[in-house]
């Protein structure tokens, strides 16, 4: 399997820009690292992808941007967060839930999903970060990206998401697009887009087929010229460290630390989106709380 990528176009005339990716490697990666279900290497699957094409959106280093999707399916909440090069990771709480096919024979992630609030954290440096929020309208990932761009920012987007799964429920193909129509777009452009992507087959049959980011690019804007702005490798990245949980065991306060020192065992944490695992003794956990 290739190494995911992500790719980045803009109209020559300015009217839209596309980012497409190959997510495959990296909803693998997660498949791998939370032992998902069927229905659940898609749902997170389709989620990491998205969270990766958003954050590529972002203007500047240690930028970040994290879904969560807050539904009352059999999933339980799904969050991922993506960096401003279209680096994720993601979790769900019940990565082994699973549901029967839907009405179309499909995988049921909107069934998985459920309805609820979608929310969209960017973090930009600032004090604090920007929160977007807007319902899950369909729980199948794409249409509810597309929705939150509609209805919290204003921007005419399309997403099209997609992963298809082996019977034993590893990773076949993973992808995406998201196009977004920039201020003053051309009516003609907008219409030879929507012509264009109304004749696409899925996403993710175009990457099984052995289509990259740029062949799905040059099939979304078919007939525009384009200017390709970057092509980047992008990979299922966990930035957590023993330094990290040793800060976030601080922040619990003296008294809290006590607590935990008088319980008279290690302190264990891990990982929600890599599954690793710090240990902290006692004598740690006291010179911790003497930090406080």
């Amino acid at each position: 399997m290739q190494k995911s990528a992500l790719v980045r176009a803009l109209t020559r005339d300015g009217s839209a820009m596309i980012v497409a990716a190959d997510t495959s490697q990296i909803v693998q990666t997660a498949h791998e690292i939370h032992n998902l279900s069927k229905t659940m290497t898609a749902a997170l699957g389709r989620a990491l992808t998205a969270a990766s094409m958003m954050g590529s959106l972002l203007k500047e280093e240690k930028q970040s941007v994290t879904l969560r999707f807050c539904g009352d399916g059999p999933a339980g909440t799904i969050c991922c967060v993506s960096d401003w090069r279209g680096n994720v990771r993601g979790y769900a709480d019940h990565p082994e839930a699973e549901l029967p096919p839907n009405a179309k024979g499909k995988l049921d992630v909107g069934g998985a999903v459920g309805r609820g609030p979608m929310h969209v954290l960017r973090d930009l440096g600032q004090e604090l970060p920007y929160v977007g929020v807007a319902s899950i309208v369909s729980g199948e990932i794409a249409e509810d990206v597309t929705n939150y761009f509609a209805s919290s920012e204003q921007t005419p987007t399309v997403c099209a998401l997609g992963v298809l799964v082996y019977p034993d429920f590893n990773c076949r193909a993973a992808g995406g697009f998201l196009v977004q129509l920039l201020p003053f777009a051309d009516p003609q452009v907008t219409e030879q887009i929507e012509k264009n992507i109304g004749a696409i087959e899925s996403v993710s049959r175009m990457v099984d087929s052995g289509m990259r980011p740029e062949d799905i690019i040059r099939t979304v804007f078919e007939g525009l010229e384009y200017d390709v702005l970057d092509t980047a490798e992008v990979a299922y990245v966990c930035p957590c460290s023993r330094e990290r949980y040793a800060r976030a065991l601080i922040s619990l306060g003296r008294k809290e630390l006590s607590r935990l020192i008088d319980e008279g065992e290690p302190v264990e944490t891990c990982c929600s989106f890599c599954g690793k695992k710090y240990v902290f003794g006692l004598d740690e956990v006291r010179e911790l709380a003497q930090n406080c």
